[in-house]
């Protein structure tokens, strides 16, 4: 599957749908975006039911800077629409399918229970 232009008009639809998500904050003057590229590109060849997002943060840089994206090439991942990988820094071939191979081992339940209670406790009264 080819990959997709993330931008902010498409941001939310693609990572709200349900699934997995990976996404590249990348720049076209950025080397180890470049080192990175086929990576990434033959990741989403092999991996055709996860939807794969490349954002160039020169032309996006609303959501890079939603997202604090400092650092380039950035990797995020997204299963359900929460955010569960955000890391900055090319990944070798055999880390990114084993981020890939976790991310698909999860139980989006226990995620979410633990969202939940991280949302509360935040959200909870000071004594």
């Amino acid at each position: 599957m080819a990959t997709l232009e993330i931008t902010k008009d498409n941001f939310k639809e693609t990572v709200g749908k349900g699934g997995i998500v990976v996404l590249d904050w990348w720049a076209t003057w950025c080397g180890p975006c470049k080192a990175f590229e086929p990576v990434y590109k033959a990741s989403s060849e092999t991996h055709q039911d996860i939807v794969f997002g490349k954002i160039d943060v020169d032309a996006q840089p609303e959501l890079a800077g939603a997202f604090e994206v400092r650092a380039m090439p950035t990797l995020m991942v997204f299963r359900d629409g929460i955010l569960l990988f955000d890391q900055p820094g090319a990944l070798p071939k055999a880390a990114l399918e084993d981020l890939i191979r976790q991310v698909r081992a999860l139980n989006m339940d226990d995620v979410r229970r633990e969202v939940e209670a991280q949302r509360a406790s935040k959200e909870a009264p000071k004594a």
